[in-house]
């Protein structure tokens, strides 16, 4: 397998304002879809064999915009289930929880079909996912793969990925409609380039 190519989907309202997004399938704002299209030139020299994404509409789009047509649609690469805090900042639950932090506390529990997800939990559905990518190279053939997500689901897969705890993806901030690379030095799983993003002034364009 060549690097693991990882795009966090461009800009919603809600990531704007920062309302936790999991299962609310909201579009790209204009600024998301200038951000999607933008990542075109920063994958034109990568030999792509594989695109997987979410099925969430705003990746979707931004696997569309950014020359990724033919991702498959994986459902494991869904977001964080946040249960009761769907739709809810982080500043607002800390009004009633003021040492709350997802990575260490989790969620609320929400309504029955989305009765939230641990760390641990989350951290399953990423091993899934690496499991199998690094399988895929035998039906694909050596080259990069990209995953086409969200945040905080993304940031665990990297942290799995280095072998480190799910809780530790707190460790890794990812930008909208940014490209971020996971590779290896040495035969030992490295973080190849973070938060990769033609500037605004170019984006407009």
């Amino acid at each position: 397998m060549g690097e693991l190519i990882l795009i966090r989907h461009g800009e919603t309202e809600w990531s704007r304002s920062g309302q936790h997004t999991s299962y609310t399938d909201l579009p790209l704002t204009e600024v998301g879809e200038r951000q999607a299209r933008a990542l075109v030139p920063l994958l034109a020299d990568r030999n792509i064999v594989l695109a997987l994404v979410s099925p969430a509409l705003r990746a979707r789009r931004t696997a569309a915009l950014a020359g990724l047509a033919s991702a498959r649609v994986t459902p494991e690469l869904r977001e964080w289930d946040y249960g009761g805090y769907e739709g809810i900042t982080t500043r607002e639950i800390q009004r009633t929880r003021p040492l709350w932090n997802l990575w260490t506390d989790g969620v609320d529990p929400g309504a029955e079909e989305h009765p939230g997800e641990s760390p641990e939990q989350v951290g399953e559905r990423a091993d899934l996912v690496l499991a199998g990518v690094r399988s895929a190279p035998e039906r694909t053939g050596e080259g990069d793969i990209a995953l086409v997500a969200h945040s905080h689901f993304l940031r665990v897969l990297t942290a799995r990925y280095l072998g480190l705890t799910p809780a530790e993806g707190r460790l890794f901030q990812l930008a909208t409609g940014a490209v971020s690379r996971l590779g290896t030095e040495h035969g030992r799983p490295v973080v190849a380039a973070l938060n990769l993003a033609l500037p605004e002034r170019l984006q407009e364009r």
